[in-house]
């Protein structure tokens, strides 16, 4: 049983909430009163209420996103019913916007806008107090409590009645330097399964309208060697995947240096138990102080997401965007030639005033560097973000429900739209999975956004699918595709020429046969991970039957 349930809805199970975690590890004296609890997106409501009214809480805190609000609405409007007692508090980047808040907010006792360590664990004294403690008036006082032990325990709720309208907070940006860590309360589990989430800063000084981050003052970074010494401690209990959720990491060169040789270190103590590291770096700021370090990281080591967002200065500008476009280049060049960094790189459609065209122009610019990845995203319309100015004056219409995503603008119809979304599918399932690397190059010829849209197309009319489409099938329809190879123009019944040289059938030969190295590749690894899969069966079989029986 816990006073206080700490809980959210995650994409996967792979990821860990450190938000949570934050709020946990300042609870103070709260702290042993507090429990977490997470859950990923698609399990049933009205199980995952059981198990929160399980712990008889009588504080909530749900972590609310973009990718989970519906459900967590449904999850509220389920506990309200049948434990109307619950002080439900809600916090995170959906709900931080008084201005713009979604219907999951009236459901609520209290809703925190903003980083809420410190805001939280005053909500929570206040609300467990004892009656006639004389506790002051703090940022719930109006609104609703209780202390009801949740359903079916026959308590009766006490304290003040609930307000009809949630009460929104504003959390005051913290000092870094005086919150606690919240490394420690990442679990064995989480070590050994799940990606760890660290943050060496918080904010962003660029201004990038489609970014929530765009209404920071600043990227302000904690202090470093505490964080180091937090790095050290996980990576000592056997972390060795941290995901660094800076959003400018190679902001602060003296900071990035450390913790980039920190790493090194541990590298070199043993080269045969290495890490895996993400960052997210700003592409055109690269100095020879960062590129030494970068270059001595072994393979397998570095992931490096990438914002391009896109190549057109006049559509940055537009958006709050700066960029210097020719270092960027140069800087990816280099990664991609003189280091064994994975780079993930994004761009966006639908930015306000770039056309199909001008996306497409941006997306063979940034092939022709060839990252490993490329991340097509469709613009979206974050609540509280301030892309929101250009809603009329480009006619943009965005998805009324999450994620929000743009239907269509002045420069792109909704048909144009529905095409780069299957476009952006399709490149995930192709481009980016590391499937297809033998055939891709085929597949894009000389001209890869017009190839690849005219495969994506095709792939859509054949199949009616974007989903459900795996490995085994995809090489089908490839196999086809290329068999159909020939010099027709662009429309015609066949796939287009996709390079200027060689005849229809040496160029179908080639790709057919690309396609067979990388069916080789799919049969080789199979054949690996059911071997690994074995080995794991049988080292289980063996733990069992050591055990003990009793």
């Amino acid at each position: 049983m816990a006073a206080i349930v700490l809980a959210t809805l995650n994409a996967r199970h792979a990821h860990a909430a450190l938000g949570l975690r934050y709020l946990h590890a300042n609870l103070g004296e709260l702290e042993a009163d507090a429990v977490i609890l997470e859950f990923v997106i698609g399990n049933q409501s009205e199980a995952i209420a059981e198990q929160i009214l399980e712990q008889h809480p009588r504080v909530l805190g749900l972590g609310v996103y973009i990718w989970n609000v519906d459900e967590t609405t449904r999850l509220v409007a389920i506990l309200k019913r049948v434990a109307p007692e619950l002080i439900v508090i809600l916090g995170g980047p959906e709900v931080s916007f008084a201005n713009d808040a979604p219907p999951i907010c009236a459901l609520a006792d209290a809703v925190v806008c903003g980083p809420g360590e410190i805001v939280f664990a005053q909500l929570c004294r206040e609300l467990l107090a004892p009656a006639g403690a004389g506790c002051d008036a703090g940022p719930m006082a109006g609104a609703g409590t209780g202390a009801g032990t949740g359903a079916g325990t026959g308590a009766e709720a006490r304290a003040r009645p609930r307000t009809a309208a949630p009460r929104f907070i504003v959390a005051p940006w913290p000092d870094l330097a005086a919150l606690a860590a919240p490394y420690r309360l990442y679990d064995d589990h989480d070590l050994a399964h799940r990606h760890i989430y660290v943050e060496a800063s918080r904010g962003c000084p660029y201004r990038c309208e489609f970014c929530l981050s765009s209404l920071d003052r600043t990227a302000v970074p904690f202090p470093l060697a505490p964080f180091i010494a937090e790095l050290a401690r996980l990576h000592d209990r056997g972390a060795r995947a941290f995901k660094f959720i800076d959003r400018t990491f190679n902001l602060k060169v003296d900071s990035c240096r450390a913790i980039l040789e920190f790493f090194l270190e541990r590298i070199a103590r043993d080269p045969g138990d290495p890490v895996y590291l993400h960052f997210e770096l700003i592409p055109d700021h690269l100095p020879p102080a960062l590129r030494t370090l970068i270059e001595r990281f072994p393979a397998g080591t570095l992931q490096f997401e990438i914002g391009i967002q896109s190549w057109d200065a006049e559509v940055t500008k537009r958006i709050g965007r700066r960029q210097d476009n020719a270092q960027a280049e140069s800087n990816l060049a280099w990664l991609r030639q003189a280091t064994t960094a994975h780079l993930h790189v994004d761009l966006i459609v639908g930015l306000p005033g770039e056309n199909l065209a001008g996306f497409a122009a941006g997306f063979d610019r940034l092939c022709a560097l060839e990252p490993h990845e490329i991340q097509v995203g469709i613009l979206k319309r974050l609540r509280g973000a301030p892309i929101d100015r250009h809603t009329q004056s480009f006619a943009m219409r965005y998805n009324p429900n999450p994620p929000y995503d743009l239907l269509s603008n002045q420069d792109i119809d909704f048909p144009g739209m529905r095409k780069m979304a299957r476009f952006a599918r399709y490149w995930d399932l192709i481009g980016n999975s590391g499937r297809f690397a033998a055939s891709l190059p085929h597949l894009l010829g000389s001209a890869p956004f017009d190839n690849f849209m005219a495969f994506s197309q095709w792939l859509y009319a054949a199949t009616g699918a974007t989903h459900g489409l795996g490995p085994e099938r995809l090489l089908a329809e490839l196999r086809q595709w290329f068999s159909r190879l020939d010099c027709e123009p662009r429309g015609a019944d066949g796939p287009p020429c996709p390079g200027s040289t060689g005849t229809a059938r040496s160029r179908r030969e080639a790709a057919l046969a690309a396609l067979e190295q990388d069916l080789e590749r799919f049969q080789r690894i199979a054949l690996e991970r059911r071997g690994q899969n074995r080995a794991a069966r049988l080292r289980q079989a063996r733990n069992l039957g050591a055990e003990p029986t009793g």
